[in-house]
């Protein structure tokens, strides 16, 4: 990617002679303690992570919605298993976790509080960058508050290229950067280029959902020098992959930077957890890997694993990077041992797995990942799907517009580490009245293979 990375350098350039680029100058911390201990199997405290309750109030509030209650308090357990959330791997609970996040806040309380381009980047942040690049094959990460905030980084990074390189003028048409964006990706996503696009930096063009060949129709109708193509790898709403063999293969043929969001796909894809690119053995295929410490980590963050060149880059011109207080050293502490537990406790990736597998044995459904999306369609029905989930003893999210389209409501199903196989029997148990066999109802299911 030769033509990129010369349009970065330029970019980098043009900072440089109005010193305008910046780094983080990191606050050192004292290093964490000897490696958190590690477990062989699931503990009581995975089941922290499933097993919650909902206040008695909220509780009647659900079941009341929809207009269709008697009026009269219902006696539901208010003892809930949870299959609405996106701790895969179910590491929120874990003991290494907990001692990382409450030795670090009795050691520094909070940290140094301030952006991290001021006081609040440590040695602590630095150490995770380091495991994270580690894992996504990358020469380095930045990490950032949120993984919204880095896709939103991500974005406005890439648009300033075309303002850079314009020289202190409006970027002709021409000397825009055209984005090519999967028309299910994330809100953070489509957020970042509308606002970069507002600021007549990048031209943006949406293609059908995972359809290779509209891509492909778009990225050889462009006249436009500077392409990106930005897509979620595996899909929050759906469940299904990003193409990503397909996707390389354009890669190659058209030269365009290649950005993914990862954030369902990382620690839960792949032998080592480094995610769908690892899964799709075409890691070196991706210019710049974004996603999130919120899901699969357990913790909170988000980051962006890419060159050294990219993240000076993003780092001086990334507004919602550099205008965002860092993370408080507690939580990247936590984490830091998160990725040390995903690295040694690998049998809990082949949990989730086995946990898929066994939930399409049971449904006959055609499912490939933890995310399982059941289509109900009217949001009247996705209400009432939802009250039958609580009466069953499960917390699962009727999900609506503007999440989703109009009648294309849903029950989003997330399977974790931190489920048991009785747990998943007795869900699909509650689920059949809503499966497809009992009621004409779509499915979204994956149709990439693993």
């Amino acid at each position: 990617m030769a033509q990129w990375d010369a349009l970065v350098d330029a970019a980098l350039a043009r900072l440089a002679s109005r010193s305008l680029l910046r780094a983080t100058r990191p606050v050192a911390l004292a290093p964490p303690p000897a490696p958190p201990e590690i477990f062989p199997c699931p503990g009581p405290w995975d089941r922290a992570a499933v097993e919650i309750r909902l206040d008695r109030a909220t509780l009647h509030q659900w079941l009341a919605e929809g207009g269709e209650g008697s009026g009269q308090e219902e006696k539901v357990d208010e003892k809930l298993i949870l299959f609405s959330g996106n701790d895969y791997m179910g590491l929120s609970s874990h003991p290494a976790i907990r001692h990382a996040a409450v030795k670090a806040a009795e050691e520094y309380g909070m940290g140094p509080r301030g952006s991290a381009l001021i006081c609040g980047y440590t040695t602590y942040h630095k150490m995770v960058e380091e495991s994270l690049a580690e894992l996504k094959k990358k020469e380095d990460c930045l990490l950032c508050p949120t993984g919204f905030s880095a896709n939103m980084s991500v974005m406005t990074a890439l648009g300033n290229i075309s303002s850079l390189l314009a020289a202190g003028r409006k970027p002709a048409e021409d000397e825009r950067i055209a984005i090519f964006s999967d028309a299910l990706n994330h809100a953070s996503i489509i957020d970042g280029i509308r606002l970069v696009e507002r600021q007549q930096e990048v031209v943006s063009f949406v293609y059908k959902h995972c359809d290779m060949s509209h891509l492909e129709l778009l990225l050889s109708s462009c006249s436009m020098e500077k392409k990106v193509v930005v897509t979620d790898s595996l899909f929050s709403m759906d469940g299904d992959f990003v193409p990503l063999p397909e996707l390389v293969k354009l890669r190659r043929k058209y030269g365009f930077l290649l950005v993914i969001d990862d954030a369902h796909g990382t620690l839960v894809c792949g032998e080592n957890g480094g995610g769908a690119p690892e899964l799709f053995e075409c890691e070196n295929e991706i210019d710049i890997s974004v996603g999130t410490l919120s899901k699969a980590a357990g913790c909170q963050g988000g980051f962006i694993a890419c060159s050294t060149r990219w993240k000076r880059l993003i780092q001086s011109r990334g507004r919602s990077f550099i205008f965002s207080t860092a993370l408080p050293v507690p939580v990247v502490a936590s984490v830091y041992a998160a990725l040390y537990v995903s690295r040694e406790e690998r049998w809990r990736r082949s949990v989730i797995w086995r946990h898929v597998q066994y939930f399409a044995s049971l449904t006959k459904l055609n499912i490939t990942s933890p995310i399982i999306s059941i289509v109900v369609g009217s949001e009247k029905a996705a209400l009432r799907s939802g009250r039958d989930m609580l009466r069953s003893g499960f917390h699962v999210t009727p999900i609506r517009p503007p999440t989703v389209p109009p009648n294309s409501c849903r029950l989003r199903i997330t399977l974790s580490a931190s489920h048991s196989s009785d747990d998943i029997k007795r869900l699909v148990d509650a689920l059949t009245p809503w499966l497809p066999h009992k009621h004409d109802i779509q499915i979204y299911a994956v149709a990439s293979k693993l």
